[in-house]
């Protein structure tokens, strides 16, 4: 095996990390969730729940990047493929912010208000 194939493995191997990180995160956050049905209200176990959700979708985004990274850098660099790669983690941070204020109700670069 050289060494392009074994950096296109490792990039393949992030990206299924990336998408079991995601998938184990949401049924995690499901198997809670009809856990504190048991104990709390259903608004709370679902507010509970979508945090989960959103922290493995977080997590998963940034190991798919690293992924992108490692492919694009090890295997193409060319001007073309650093291009889409620069779009592709302008768009999955913008995701990632996205989702950021979706469980903070603000911004990361914003302070915490008391």
């Amino acid at each position: 095996m050289n060494q392009i194939e074994i950096i296109k493995e490792v990039s393949d191997v992030m990206d299924a990390l990336g998408v079991g990180v995601v998938s184990v995160g949401v049924l995690w956050g499901l198997i809670f969730f009809i856990k504190n049905l048991a104990t709390q209200t259903a608004d709370v176990a679902y507010k509970v729940f979508r945090v989960q959700i959103v922290r493995s979708l977080i997590l998963g985004l940034e190991v798919l990047v690293a992924g992108d990274v490692i492919r694009t850098v090890a295997l193409s660099p060319t001007l073309t493929s650093v291009a889409v790669l620069g779009a592709i983690v302008m768009i999955r941070c913008f995701l990632s912010w996205s989702l950021t204020l979706e469980i903070d109700g603000r911004w990361p670069w914003q302070g915490k208000t008391d």
